[in-house]
């Protein structure tokens, strides 16, 4: 029997469109200062954008994922780009924040046609059993991949043109990435009771387990987490870290200035989580994924307080943030492969995009709150605490999760 290789078309065509649209989603928070210092607004508005964003992300997940299982995954790609491409266009001659908020419903519904909800189950239909960890792995540190560049590469054109002009230049970028669709062809290995079985069965089996409401609450805080580290951090660093003196292993690479600093510290987050993501993929098929994603919920709590815990340096920004970006992403490859094999393939992408809402309910939170409570206090301290506190109950309902599948019952 010839084994199926882990590269097929189907996985590099989706590694290069959520390469694509997640550097593009991670270079937001590096237009934070520039777009609000033009409009004179305060922190809170444009949080609230990205906020908006993210809850939009999260509530046209499973929208998406259930179009692209009734409709056709490659159908919803192509919505998922086209709206994405109108959020960007749109908002590049945007100059209130009402409208960069409302507009930032479209980018949310981009993220979501184009994300891990719709790409990680076309990958999952298409691996074989031997592979689906790795391959599910793959396509989530793609998603890194692009966060490697997606913040500098924000940087490096906002020194040669407008932010208005970069939003242009990146909804050229994701509507190229629609070139790859003729890859996208993925078969549906489910077995004949899964294929009998309709979706409504399926999400009432899935709402009455209580391991699938433990993912739901566990999945919240590495939104909450994550979002507010991207749309933050650069921010964040900028005001916050000492100055960074000329000269010196930092200077040698380039970063002579806090703004330079904060956008490679994003960068280095997602190079950290490509090893990190690929490693919980190896991980996932060999161990228990419940126990497995307690322990890096558990480590993100530890990195997060120690962080704000010791004196912000560049060291230490740079220590944080290859921590933290080893455990990144690595949650997804296990918390999706985890509702693979407890309820099937057949809605998979329906399956994990309900559960990804919740992690775009933290996402939502993380940023809101970060613009909020910046404006209120002049800190972001109480919002990394928050952050400490739900990893930690994370990590805890993520123990009791029964690992064992659902059975599959046919209609009748």
């Amino acid at each position: 029997m010839t084994r199926q290789p882990l590269f097929t078309p189907v996985l590099i065509a989706g590694c290069i469109i959520v390469m694509t649209g997640f550097a593009i989603r991670a270079s937001f928070g590096v237009f934070q200062i520039p777009i609000a210092e033009e409009f004179g607004w305060p922190r809170a508005e444009f949080s609230l954008a990205i906020a908006i964003q993210n809850l939009a992300w999260g509530i046209g997940q499973p929208l998406f994922a259930a179009m692209a299982e009734k409709l056709g995954d490659r159908k919803a790609i192509v919505l998922g780009a086209l709206a994405y491409a109108a959020g960007l266009i749109l908002s590049s001659g945007a100059s209130l924040p009402i409208q960069h908020q409302m507009l930032e419903i479209l980018v949310g519904f981009g993220i979501a046609g184009t994300g891990f909800g719709v790409i990680l189950a076309v990958v999952g239909r298409a691996a074989s059993d031997d592979n689906r960890s790795m391959a599910l792995a793959v396509a989530t540190a793609a998603g890194s991949a692009g966060q490697v560049f997606g913040a500098p590469l924000a940087e490096i054109l906002l020194g040669y043109m407008t932010w208005q002009s970069v939003f242009l230049v990146f909804a050229g970028m994701i509507l190229a990435t629609l070139m790859t669709l003729p890859m996208m062809r993925s078969p549906a290995p489910a077995s004949t009771a899964e294929l009998q079985e309709s979706m409504a069965r399926v999400l009432g089996r899935a709402a009455r387990d209580p391991s699938y409401a433990l993912i739901f609450i566990g999945f919240f805080s590495c939104g909450y987490q994550l979002a507010f580290i991207t749309a933050h951090f650069p921010a964040f660093v900028t005001e916050i870290c000492a100055p960074i003196a000329a000269g010196g292993v930092l200077a040698s690479m380039g970063i002579t200035t806090t703004a330079g600093l904060g956008a490679v510290a994003i960068s280095i987050i997602g190079l950290a989580n490509i090893a990190g993501t690929i490693a919980a993929g190896w991980a996932g098929k060999r161990y228990s994924r419940k126990y497995l994603l307690a322990g890096i919920y558990a480590g993100r709590t530890l990195v997060a307080a120690w962080f704000i815990l010791t004196p912000m340096t560049p060291a230490t920004v740079l220590i944080f943030s290859g921590a933290m970006g080893s455990l990144w992403l690595a949650t997804v490859p296990l918390t999706s492969g985890l509702v693979a094999h407890l309820y099937g393939l057949r809605y998979m992408g329906t399956l994990y995009g309900i559960v990804f809402f919740s992690h775009q309910l933290g996402s939502f939170m993380g940023v809101w709150l970060g613009g909020r409570m910046y404006d209120t206090y002049g800190s972001y301290e109480a919002v990394w605490w928050i952050g400490v506190g739900v990893g930690a109950l994370s990590a805890i309902v993520h123990l009791p999760i029964r690992e064992r599948p659902a059975p599959v019952m046919a209609a009748a």
